[in-house]
């Protein structure tokens, strides 16, 4: 017998016992089957693994002057140390470098309590929506299923906060101590979170699931009962915004083509889902279908002021996802953008930063990205020099069907191209500065670079057959002494919506905890809330939004370096340093 139709045996005997018609068996929340032994897939539920484990808030302790535990908060005195740098042209021709050390005396506030949080999706019903939610639920009933290698167990294992650690320090004997990211500051446990969102197709989730082809069908078959619960609200559909081949599955939007309408209607969502399940934070990210480049268009999207009249005219070239934007700005919860298009057009983040909101984006850096930006950092520091970097992806998921129209494939494009420009502005002797600047792309979203850049494309191919794993061939082809040339071919396959949801449950996480972190210099009255533009999010994102005239970093290692450093100083620790370690000073820790 077959597969399928070993399946379908199953899956009916299940339905007769249980008197299902989802084409699942019946479930409960511990995982655990109400099938008689004989139609039963379950297995023995396990112990949690050590990515879902829940331990003792606030494990770590720091004994020192520099903070304080209060009731409701801690407070960390921290000194921030950097150089400033002039650069003075000499009369013989060469750069001199003069350098300063700087130093700001800085108080950091992190409210101690963790509050109730909600995950609101836009895309709920995708294959992002579909898998987050069935991983929250799977950890959180401890839902173990049987696969042709085994039992497999539930877990968070891609999520830099849940399954990576940090060197805190050192122990008595000199060895190093890492702890997990999320221990380091109170953080939401991912199980606790309430899922909600929006799709513009209407099918409850356990459909989308199956639909999405991502998870082991016994894992299926256990969550479908908790997933059916769950439906996506209406959400907002402008055909001209994403892939023609897209109408058939929105059959769940909000009906009319007014703008502020619109915009108030989802603001309304936000409210009632904030009520109904009594939260104190919500977290709004889209991870719906990527959408054409919105036209940045003066008077319409350039200001606040302007957006928001060009919405309440209903203007063209206001996109779904700025609507969500907009509408979680007004509402005071943060927004992050995890695809390639400019949801965050200069007029919602100068919103954004007048009502004191935070955002993030752009686009999840989740596979071949991530792998770019750390071997491009590594070929440049090691004094290599990448002239030509080529990458091509075939995939067969729906988001790879919405990318086949070049208007999407555009905005992906735009997101990729720039992740190496600042690992090759930093050398300025493999990379020259040009005599004239290169012209901006025919579209104007990409910036002409004034320094030589690598030959660089990319590729994206819709292939049904492929599903969810997306396959990518990369050619980085470099130069080495005396002309040689190496290159490096990688061949990179990888669940698409595996290696996001991680992504999402950190962006979520690291989200809420900097809405309940203030900071003031010194002698400064006030606390005042970080910028708006979360630019700690970068390590999750490929395109990372910054404030205004400052240019991104790509930097996988400063990425996180930044974050672990923005962690130890709400604990008034400083950053850490090998130094002592590769060179075996002789001091005391």
């Amino acid at each position: 017998m077959s597969p399928i139709a070993i399946s379908d045996t199953v899956s009916a005997a299940a339905s007769y016992v249980n008197g299902a018609s989802n084409g699942y068996s019946n479930g409960h929340s511990n995982g655990h089957s109400s099938l008689p032994a004989e139609f039963s897939l379950d297995v023995p539920q396990q112990p949690v693994d050590p990515t879902a484990q829940r331990r003792p808030l606030e494990s770590i302790q720091v004994e020192s002057p520099n903070l304080t535990y209060a009731e409701d908060a801690l407070y960390a005195k921290y000194t921030f140390h950097s150089a400033s740098v002039d650069k003075v042209q000499g009369q013989d021709g060469h750069v001199r470098y003069q350098v300063k050390p700087v130093e700001k005396h800085l108080e950091f506030k992190t409210e101690r309590k963790v509050p109730k949080t909600g995950l609101m999706l836009v895309g709920l019903g995708g294959n992002n929506g579909t898998t987050l939610t069935a991983t929250v639920l799977a950890n959180r009933h401890n839902i173990s299923w049987g696969t042709t290698n085994g039992i497999q167990t539930p877990n968070y294992i891609g999520s830099l906060v849940r399954a990576s650690t940090m060197r805190l320090g050192v122990d008595s004997n000199g060895d190093d101590v890492h702890v997990p990211i999320s221990d380091v500051l109170p953080m939401v446990h991912p199980n606790d979170l309430v899922i909600g969102g929006w799709d513009i197709s209407g099918v409850p989730l356990d459909q989308a699931m199956r639909r999405a082809k991502v998870l082991e069908y016994d894992l299926q078959r256990q969550l479908a009962p908790l997933m059916a619960e769950y439906k996506p609200l209406p959400s907002i559909y402008y055909p001209t915004f994403i892939n023609a081949n897209q109408e058939d599955r929105a059959d769940n939007v909000i009906p009319g083509s007014d703008k502020q309408a619109h915009l108030e209607q989802i603001r309304r969502d936000i409210r009632e889902f904030k009520a109904k399940n009594e939260l104190e934070q919500v977290v709004v990210l889209w991870t719906a279908n990527t959408e054409r480049y919105s036209l940045l268009l003066d008077g319409v999207n350039d200001t606040a002021d302007n957006l928001l009249a060009a919405i309440k005219n209903s203007h063209d070239e206001v996109s779904p996802s700025t609507i969500f934007a907009v509408a979680s700005i007004l509402e005071g919860v943060p927004f992050i953008n995890g695809a390639p298009n400019n949801a965050l057009v200069p007029g919602a983040i100068a919103l954004a930063e007048r009502e004191g909101s935070f955002i993030g984006g752009d686009d999840f850096k989740s596979g071949q990205t991530k792998v770019k930006s750390v071997l491009a950092e590594y070929l440049v520091n090691a004094g290599i020099k990448p002239r030509l970097i080529a990458s091509y992806n075939h995939l067969g998921n729906n988001d790879g069907k919405n990318l086949s129209a070049p208007a999407q494939f555009r905005s992906k494009e735009i997101s990729k191209a720039s992740v190496v420009d600042d690992m090759v502005a930093s050398n300025h002797l493999l990379y020259k500065k040009l005599d004239k600047k290169k012209a901006d792309s025919a579209d104007g979203f990409v910036k002409g670079a004034s320094t030589e850049t690598p030959d660089h494309c990319i590729v994206i191919k819709y292939l049904p057959a492929c599903g969810d794993s997306k396959k990518a061939i990369d050619d980085y082809t470099s130069e080495i002494g005396m002309g040689g040339q190496n290159t490096l071919a990688i061949y990179n396959v990888c669940q698409d919506s595996l290696l996001a949801t991680p992504l999402i449950i950190d962006l979520c996480l690291l989200a809420e905890l900097m809405t309940r972190v203030t900071y003031k210099e010194e002698g400064s009255k006030d606390f005042e809330r970080l910028y708006s533009v979360l630019g700690l999010l970068s390590y999750m994102l490929k395109a990372p939004l910054t404030k205004p005239g400052r240019p991104p970093i790509n930097s996988l290692n400063r990425q996180r370096q930044a974050l672990e450093a923005f962690l130890r100083a709400c604990l008034a620790l400083q950053p850490s340093s090998d130094l002592v370690n590769f060179t075996q000073l002789n001091v005391q820790a």
